[in-house]
Formats: C-alpha cells, structure tokens, sequence
C-alpha cells in the first residue's frame, strides 16, 4: 500500500522469478527463512501502527458513558482490534502479491535493495510464494470476519449502521488491490480515509449506540490522518502508479492539481475541528487544544509541496497523525472529568 509502505517512484517491469536477498546489503539484517513465521510477520506489515490508534480513541470516546461493564467493554475492542489487525494483514498481503505480478514491488525492492527493506516484500526477497501469500491473504480475512462476529456477539448493543459499517469492511477491506482493485480505479484515497472511520465509528456503536457529534467529528478526523500521509507517499509514487495504471489524484492531476486536492483536505481538516467548536459538536477549547497538530500539518503542506520533500512530509504526517489521536484522547479525557 502506498499510503503505508513508502517507496521510490516505481517502474515498469515485467513479473520475475522471486530474487534472492543481497548477499551483502548496506543495512545488514538476520537472514529470514523462507516459509518462517518472520517471512509470513513481514508480509502481514506488523509494524504498522497507525490505524490501530483507533481501539484507544474508542476506549476514550466511552468514558463519559459508563453504559458497559469494562469487563465487557474491553473484550469487544480486544476482539475489534484483533479484527483490525487481520484485516490489515489480509489487505497487505494481497497489496503484496499484486504488486509483485504487476512488477512494481520489483522495481522498487529489487536485489540491490538494503536487507531490512528487502524483507519487507517477501514475494521479492523470495522468502514467500504467490500461493503462500494469497493462503495467508484469505486466511487473515477469514480471521478478521471470525473476531469481529465475536466482538458483536459480546457487544451490549448491535446498531443497524454498525453491523452494515463492519460488514462492508468485511467484503470491500481486501479488495484494495484485489478483485475489484478499488486503488486502482480512482478510489484510493477515499479508502484510506474510509479504512479509518470504519475502525472507529462501528467499533463505538457496538457499546454505546447512536454516536454524539463529537465522537463524529473525531472519527472524521481520525480517518483524515493516514489520508493526509499516504498522500505524499503517492505524490512519490506517481510516475509508477500512472505505469501500472493505478489512477492516484497524484496520478491523473498533475502536481498543481494534486496540490490543490490537499490543501483542500489539509483545510477540511482545521474545518472540522474549528467549525465543530462553533456549533456546538465539540467542546469551545478543542480548537486550542488541537492546534499544534493543525500548526504542523500547515509545516507539513509547505515541506511537501513547496520544499518538494515528499518523503519528509510523509513522515510529517505520521506524526501528525499520531499527535492529533493523543490530543483527541486528551479531550476524551477532558470532557469527561467535566461532565
């Protein structure tokens, strides 16, 4: 996934063989074996943390409410975030494979590439098989439809909208880069943000029901964050999205065009949590409270597109991301000591 993954600006080339590790790469890592457990952990991009932020966010957003059991409460997101992270695993793995049939993983992994970063495609290191991959890719989904059964077979509460939102995660989550190829088809972005919400919003109406308008603000934002990061990674990505036919924004609208469409998100983002303030979805002092995060998501849009660091703005927002989940928290936190 680029959103997840960075890498150079891609090539074309045509599927290959699975190479081997480098023998003697600059960033020296253990060797992984094929088929180990680290080969599957590598694939399934464990290290990625960010949409899983969600489980402390929704743990936050319930505390005002007092309406479950923690006991309960903490078995629904234990078994939501388990779904979570299947589900992510599952995408990955599909992402992976599709991008070593299409050629893309290649160019940009190839056998010159550092240990560490190598290992991160297996398809490419060699340390997996397309069949592995695509086993392990079905198996994570079928995991992820397994907990989150559970999680809403604990849940106190079973809302129509949750059950549909958990639902489509479900059968759409996958096809990212699979079946219907929703990155492919001019849909990425809105997956990203999505993605997000969905890890949020069901999650909460499981325990509490019909969400306030804060809790809707906040799950906006939150689905904002890994948007307003993997925008930069496809700014980076573009030349080898347009050659594999993946229709990016950054893709198909030229740099003016692209950099419109983030200011314009960038911009919905400071919106919603000023305008949320103003009428009364969220607490007067959320503006304050959030705007460091909205100062360096400003400091993130001029390191990436007037500085031209695209790489460094992604990791910019990274940490925007993850400042602006910690600063919710706090409000959660805030809010219910004055209620």
């Amino acid at each position: 996934m680029p959103s997840l993954d960075p890498v150079p600006a891609l090539e074309l080339s045509q599927p290959a063989a699975p190479a081997q590790p480098a023998a003697a790469a600059t960033d020296a890592a253990p060797p992984i074996a094929a088929g180990s457990w680290r080969a599957y952990a590598k694939l399934a991009k464990l290290d990625i943390l960010d949409y899983y932020l969600s489980i402390p966010l929704v743990a936050a957003m319930l505390l005002p409410l007092g309406r479950t059991s923690p006991w309960r409460a903490a078995a629904v997101l234990a078994l939501y975030l388990l779904g979570e992270l299947t589900m992510v695993a599952g995408m990955v793995a599909f992402d992976d494979v599709t991008g070593y049939r299409d050629g893309s993983d290649k160019a940009n992994y190839g056998p010159d590439a550092a240990a560490r970063r190598l290992a991160r495609k297996p398809l490419v290191a060699g340390t997996l098989t397309e069949r592995q991959a695509i086993r392990f890719g079905w198996l994570a989904v079928a995991a992820c439809a397994l907990l989150w059964s559970a999680a809403v077979a604990v849940a106190p509460l079973r809302p129509w909208w949750a059950l549909l939102g958990i639902a489509a995660c479900v059968g759409l989550g996958f096809q990212y880069t699979w079946w219907l190829k929703l990155s492919y088809h001019g849909l990425q972005e809105l997956f990203m943000a999505a993605l997000g919400w969905a890890f949020v919003l069901p999650a909460y109406g499981l325990l509490a029901g019909r969400p306030t308008g804060f809790v809707l603000v906040q799950t906006l934002l939150f689905g904002l964050g890994p948007l307003l990061f993997g925008v930069y990674s496809n700014m980076n990505d573009a030349d080898g999205d347009r050659a594999v036919g993946r229709l990016t924004v950054a893709a198909v609208a030229g740099p003016r065009g692209n950099a419109c469409f983030i200011a314009a998100v960038s911009s919905l983002e400071a919106v919603l949590v000023v305008g949320s303030a103003v009428v009364g979805l969220a607490p007067w002092w959320f503006p304050l409270l959030m705007s460091p995060a909205l100062a360096l998501r400003g400091a993130q849009f001029l390191q990436g597109i007037k500085d031209g660091d695209v790489l460094g703005a992604r990791r910019r927002g990274i940490t925007v991301h993850r400042l602006s989940v910690l600063l919710m928290i706090s409000a959660d936190l805030l809010a219910a000591v004055q209620s």
